[in-house]
């Protein structure tokens, strides 16, 4: 990593020997410290990575350095958290087809032909489409693929990652013919004859079956997706389910201060994940937090897998099903509980938040202080939401609202709608919300996530007015769920979150000040550096 060295940025060097030598100086700045009060200062001093100072700009006459940065007005911020994302997966991607924006299955088809012409005879994986953007909002078949493609693995997430577009070559790779059930998971059918759509459970046996990415693809993958969240000034991840394997990875990665990235690993729920890390207890590391699991109650609402207590609106007899049955869900609750594990469960329906905060209620007598939370929490009924509280946090992803209103009233009807998407009402329960992106399911940039969980509107401000407005967070506590907040659901508010004497030096220094520009600029804000233990991991080009 960079030392700090700006070159937009005044360098003075201090001669005197008179005052403590730091090894980091930024000043003639607006701070957001996100401490307790809120405040506001000019000045911060680091020394080995943690802030010693934070105050206004008489720190000049306490302390010297050979980095002293006049940021000359600039708004500084804590390092940015996404509370939720699929950091690995999405370094996987930027090497595999992206399929995001494209408006129709012809579209789809054209990017696979230009992506096998540039790759002949690898694999073509990708992830992306979404049937609801395009104007024949049916799911794609597998026909067109088998025609073009009929000796060749394609395998395809939608864009949520819980649905999975297939040719018939794969299928039979994987062992999936027509007689296939999936407790957990759908093979989509018609006429008993299989479409090559795949949902939630149902995609783990073409997975099983087609080869592994290999240590340098995987390595090359996350230095890859850490240059992207960089660029975004996110300094800790929060990475939704990883299997031992690649938590071992990032953490000899990290080690070697190749990737250098702050991770809060979630281990995926698995036998032999399980069976390690509880035996071992909690792993954290200055750059490497394992303590967390995640679980899949459901799947996702664009294609119709999350659970719902009532049918769905726009599929009569549909409510969706369990990824994890429900039993499973309760028993492991009692079990992370007793070790001390946080329980982190993706629930996006109705039925899903409602069983899931029942079982955390039963559980969560055991622990004074979990922090478990739910992700998504996308459909609560109010009666649920009065669960919520310091034991359980909402972890949510505001451009999900944004992105999922113009059609997400179809699959739930105008009554149920009303109970969708309600950070704010959440908030008022639980205390504390928490944000993320999902990325790659949404864009990586916290600054959209900040500016869609108050306008409530697409950066085309769709609709007019905003989505369910009541529901809409303030600056402060959107910022809160980016930073502080954030640091808290991870245990880790006393060593991150805020710009605080004793604190790891995280920031990101804006262009522009988006606790007070108007609200539709933000989106268009450009990260100026992104530093990381006072070192500059990301400098905007020409500064």
């Amino acid at each position: 990593m960079k030392k700090a060295s700006l070159i937009l940025f005044s360098f003075v060097l201090f001669l005197s020997c008179d005052y403590p030598e730091a090894d980091l100086i930024i000043h003639n700045a607006k701070i957001y410290t996100v401490n307790q009060n809120f405040d506001l200062v000019t000045a911060a001093v680091v020394k080995n990575g943690v802030f010693i100072a934070v105050g206004g700009d008489e720190l000049l006459n306490q302390y010297t350095s050979k980095n002293m940065i006049d940021l000359k007005g600039l708004p500084v911020y804590p390092g940015f958290i996404d509370a939720h994302c699929h950091f690995y997966n999405f370094g996987l991607l930027q090497q595999q087809l992206d399929l995001t924006g494209t408006v129709s299955f012809d579209e789809v088809i054209e990017r696979i032909n230009n992506y096998s012409k540039s790759n002949p005879g690898v694999p073509i994986l990708g992830q992306g489409w979404d049937q609801n953007d395009w104007e024949v909002k049916t799911y794609p078949t597998k026909y067109k693929l088998d025609e073009l493609f009929p000796n060749q693995v394609i395998a395809l997430k939608r864009v949520d990652g819980h649905a999975l577009l297939v040719n018939q070559f794969t299928l039979d790779l994987a062992g999936i013919d027509s007689s296939a059930k999936v407790d957990g998971g759908v093979v989509v059918r018609k006429n008993d004859t299989l479409t090559g759509i795949l949902i939630d459970n149902a995609m783990d046996q073409v997975y099983d079956a087609i080869p592994k990415p290999s240590t340098e693809q995987q390595t090359q993958g996350l230095l890859a997706a850490q240059k992207i969240c960089f660029e975004n000034g996110l300094t800790t991840v929060d990475d939704a389910g990883l299997d031992k394997e690649q938590l071992q990875l990032i953490d000899s990665l990290q080690k070697k201060r190749i990737l250098n990235i702050r991770v809060y690993g979630m281990i995926s729920n698995t036998p032999d994940n399980l069976d390690y890390y509880l035996e071992r207890g909690p792993l954290q590391t200055p750059y490497l937090n394992v303590r967390s699991v995640k679980v899949y109650a459901d799947g996702a609402l664009g294609s119709r897998g999350a659970a719902l207590k009532n049918d769905y609106s726009d599929d009569k007899g549909n409510r969706g099903s369990f990824v994890t049955p429900v039993d499973e869900i309760e028993n492991l609750a009692f079990v992370l509980a007793k070790k001390g594990f946080q329980m982190n469960t993706h629930a996006i329906g109705d039925a899903a938040n409602h069983r899931v905060l029942e079982a955390y209620k039963k559980a969560l007598t055991i622990d004074p202080d979990p922090r478990w939370r739910i992700e998504h929490a996308q459909v609560v009924s109010r009666k649920d939401r009065e669960a919520f509280g310091n034991k359980i946090i909402p972890s949510i992803q505001p451009t999900h609202a944004t992105s999922d209103m113009f059609w997400a009233d179809e699959r739930l009807g105008e009554e149920r709608i009303q109970t969708a998407y309600a950070y704010k009402s959440l908030l008022d329960w639980s205390g504390k919300i928490v944000l993320g992106t999902d990325f790659p399911v949404e864009h990586v940039s916290p600054l959209k996530t900040f500016y869609a969980a108050i306008a409530r509107t697409t950066e085309n401000q769709l609709p007019e007015g905003g989505f369910q407005m009541h529901d809409a967070l303030t600056r402060m506590e959107a910022l809160k769920g980016m930073t502080i907040w954030a640091a808290y659901a991870n245990f880790e508010e006393k060593i991150k979150g805020s710009i605080e004497i004793g604190k790891m030096a995280d920031m990101v220094i804006l262009q522009k000040d988006i606790m007070n520009i108007k609200i539709d600029a933000v989106p268009k804000v450009n990260v100026v550096a992104t530093i990381l233990n006072g070192d500059i991991v990301y400098q905007k080009p020409n500064n």
